[in-house]
């Protein structure tokens, strides 16, 4: 077995380390015959070292690697030589030196890879990569992104350590709790009938511990989501979950920070400052149209209501009259667009429930064209003033209901920025969104829902509203926000059992369903319960940005198809009778998933 035991890695020697006898293994990279010495590079995860074999010198080696295929693994014994003046490689780590190869072993043999593992240039479906997963792993990149992904892990348990925390498991077999998206659910063979649930997050489990009087609790927690996907989600991801006792929002917020800054320089080496900027929740959706707000450009909605609300644009005097409300862009330089390429940002926003852009050019110093001549003298003025046009300028107006507006809104702007270039891609630019709303208005149920979860708890300064207008409540909710993508979030809890109980009847619960959904929580509560707060970062978004990649596919090992199709598993897939019966569960047809 020694015969493959290596003395070095093939990203590790160098000229220093010229006449060792060294033993290494890998994969064939690339293989050169120049009609008497054979040249390979040799590669596994640590690089590349070029491999000379020579007829004269090593004739069974030499005969053995003239049969040689891309991707088999061999391991090679010989001696470290220095590369002739003008023969270095400066594109390798080891570029200066090459292996005199004595003895040649072959490890395994590989077919034709159905991925170019080489970098010769060759675009690969990102399906194919899925699909054979095991050899995207090989061409670099992906393993490059698991490694930062390793670091980043290693920063926040380090960080974490030092703070006094303990890194605590939670079940993955749990009950199925309402937390806002489906449950992945597995079927109990011994009661049958009977289901756990896959944690959506470890919630509950969390604030037990601090009932428990764990007082720091931490875990890089496995969580499951039956959701729709997108660029950013995956259906089971991990999260940095932690819990504090004994602490306000600003404690928690001041620890995350200070993670997440240990966790950039491990990885990048690139220093944040913070403390990070905060913004409410109200004042988020106002200038931004959106409560994960990215601040590496303006484009800032304003609101133009008083203005508008007497002028002779019909659509602008009637919408405000009727409760709509009139934001504006101010697109710096956009007055060089044609009408037809502004006609095409109006088709962009119908996507998103507006029926259309209004316009104004500032030009010879004044505002002119598109909806203009609906406006007074001194309307114009004073949309000049409140947009700070300056000659060259568009102004972009869209009117409609509050929630449209925004989401409409939100979406251009980021569709301008990314057309117009204004993205500084190198800029880390967080944000604390925080006093969020404790409820929602819930339409098909024509109640009241829980914005966050029912445990967080409200604002201080708005618990006389739970009884008169619980919708104006603010919570002391609060997520952190980089780059228009939301990091995570976390609140402070709820720890009187009297007020979750109010809140629970706020949200019309019954006694039965309280008891079915959280009878032991709640029991947990009324057995002396600290105040207590934390935090849950999406672990996998988080490495997505530290790997400068948009797809968060391309930092986890085995991913999901956007369908939540495993492609190299080949699952969901149909199960046999046997286990249906195991399981006390009536067979269903299968649909049948067909994997190319």
């Amino acid at each position: 077995m020694s015969h493959y035991r290596r003395t070095h890695t093939c990203g590790e020697l160098r000229n220093t380390d010229e006449g060792q006898k060294v033993t290494l293994c890998g994969w064939v990279h690339k293989r050169r015959d120049h009609g008497g010495l054979i040249f390979l590079d040799l590669r596994d995860r640590y690089g590349l070292t070029q491999l000379v074999i020579d007829p004269e010198r090593s004739p069974g080696a030499h005969a053995a690697a003239g049969k040689l295929r891309m991707e088999w693994v061999i391991a090679v014994t010989g001696k470290v030589t220095s590369r002739k003046d003008g023969m270095q490689n400066s594109q390798m780590s080891t570029g200066d030196i090459e292996i005199d190869v004595e003895e040649f072993t072959l490890l395994s043999e590989a077919k034709t890879p159905p991925i170019a593992v080489a970098d010769d240039g060759t675009e690969t479906h990102e399906e194919t990569r899925l699909r054979y997963r095991y050899l995207d792993m090989r061409r670099g990149e992906l393993g490059a992104n698991l490694e930062r992904r390793h670091l980043a892990m290693l920063a926040a348990r380090t960080y974490l350590d030092k703070k006094g925390f303990l890194e605590i498991t939670t079940p993955i077999l749990g009950r199925s709790t309402p937390e806002g998206a489906r449950d992945y659910l597995v079927p109990s063979r011994l009661f049958p009938g009977n289901f756990f649930a896959l944690p959506q997050s470890p919630q509950l489990f969390k604030q037990l511990l601090m009932i428990g009087g764990m007082d720091r609790y931490f875990q890089i927690a496995p969580c499951f989501r039956d959701e729709d996907l997108r660029a950013d989600r995956q259906p089971e991801f991990h999260q940095i979950d932690l819990e504090m006792s004994f602490v306000t929002p600003a404690d928690v917020q001041l620890m995350t920070e200070e993670m997440l800054a240990a966790i950039f320089d491990k990885v990048t080496g690139m220093e944040i400052p913070h403390p990070f900027k905060r913004m409410t929740h109200l004042e988020a959706l106002e200038r931004y149209g959106s409560d994960r707000p990215d601040l590496r450009y303006g484009l800032e909605l304003i609101r133009l209501d008083d203005i508008a609300k007497d002028c002779g644009f019909a659509i602008f005097k009637e919408g405000i009259a009727s409760g709509n409300i009139v934001k504006a862009i101010r697109v710096i330089g956009g007055a060089e667009l044609s009408r037809k390429e502004v006609e095409k940002l109006g088709s962009f926003v119908a996507s998103f429930g507006l029926k259309g852009l209004a316009w104004m050019k500032h030009t010879d110093g004044t505002l002119s064209g598109g909806i203009s001549k609906f406006f007074s003298p001194e309307e114009l003025s004073a949309i000049e003033k409140r947009m700070e046009a300056e000659s060259g300028d568009l102004l972009l107006f869209a009117c409609a209901p509050e929630n449209v507006v925004n989401q409409a809104l939100d979406h251009l702007r980021r569709h301008l920025a990314k057309e117009r270039g204004l993205i500084d891609h190198d800029e880390l630019n967080f944000v604390w969104v925080t006093d969020f709303p404790l409820f929602s208005w819930d339409e098909e149920e024509n109640r009241i829902a829980a914005e966050h979860h029912p445990f967080t708890a409200p604002h201080p300064e708005d618990i006389a509203l739970l009884d008169s207008d619980p919708l104006k409540v603010r919570s002391l909710a609060y997520d952190i926000v980089l780059n228009g993508y939301e990091l995570g979030g976390g609140s402070q809890r709820i720890h009187d059992p009297k007020l979750q109980e109010k809140l629970f009847g706020l949200l019309k619960l019954s006694s039965e369903e309280i008891r079915e959904k959280f009878g032991f929580f709640v029991d947990a509560l009324s057995n002396g319960t600290p105040p207590h707060a934390g935090i849950a970062l999406g672990f996998d978004r988080l490495a997505m940005i530290l790997c400068s990649t948009d797809n968060i596919r391309d930092v986890i090992a085995f991913p999901k198809t956007l369908k939540a199709l495993d492609l190299m598993m080949q699952s969901p897939a149909p199960v046999r009778s046997e286990q249906w019966q195991d399981l006390s569960l009536k067979e269903v047809d299968p649909k049948g998933i067909t994997f190319v």
